[in-house]
């Protein structure tokens, strides 16, 4: 999340209204509304990387893909939110809206100096609040690691690294760490991508 851009708080419906005709996207918790700022280039290629293997992996079946510009509604006795995952997977057919979906499975954030503090606690927090959600995965653009939290677990971190690979359970995925890097420079150097692998 960005700077507050309304001091007066709105209602969910007018933030959904006015986003859609907003030229910035903003993410919306309990009435307030914050600016987003843009991606690195990096972070862009990582989102697309991951966004290609499981879209791959998961065509022709019930889930779908959602890149950034399709929100994670979390809402609860006390608290609603409406935020921008990097990524989201969500599986059930009745979870049709056109701008946000309700239960995904899988989000993943790509992190980033200014999102990294809110992406670990505030999103990580309210996202832990969807029943449906499974697994939420933070991905570092500085150095190949890959965090995997997952309800299986109580939440527990689960850290991957360089040649390791990754196992999305969501999704049923094994993705080498290589793969979520592929054309990314560390210190002048591309890791190299390798195709996803399916059990």
């Amino acid at each position: 999340m960005g700077q507050t851009a309304e001091v007066k708080p709105v209602d969910a419906e007018q933030y959904l209204e006015g986003e859609r005709f907003a030229e910035v996207r903003h993410e919306y918790v309990n009435g307030r509304v914050y600016a987003m700022v843009g991606a690195s280039a990096r972070h862009n290629v990582i989102a697309l990387n991951l966004a290609m293997a499981l879209r791959e992996r998961l065509r022709g079946g019930p889930c779908q893909v959602f890149m950034s510009d399709v929100k994670a509604h979390v809402r609860t006795a006390s608290d609603e939110c409406f935020f921008y995952p990097d990524l989201m997977v969500a599986c059930d057919p009745a979870d049709d809206h056109d701008y946000y979906r309700d239960r995904p499975v899988l989000i993943v954030e790509v992190l980033s100096d200014s999102t990294e503090r809110t992406d670990r606690a505030d999103k990580f927090h309210a996202y832990r609040a969807l029943d449906s959600l499974e697994e939420y995965v933070l991905v570092a653009q500085d150095v190949p690691r890959v965090e995997v939290y997952r309800r299986g677990t109580a939440w527990d971190l689960e850290l991957h690294g360089e040649g390791d690979a990754l196992r999305l359970d969501s999704v049923d995925l094994d993705l080498p760490v290589e793969a979520v890097y592929e054309s990314v420079a560390f210190e002048g150097q591309f890791v190299e991508g390798r195709a996803a692998s399916r059990r």
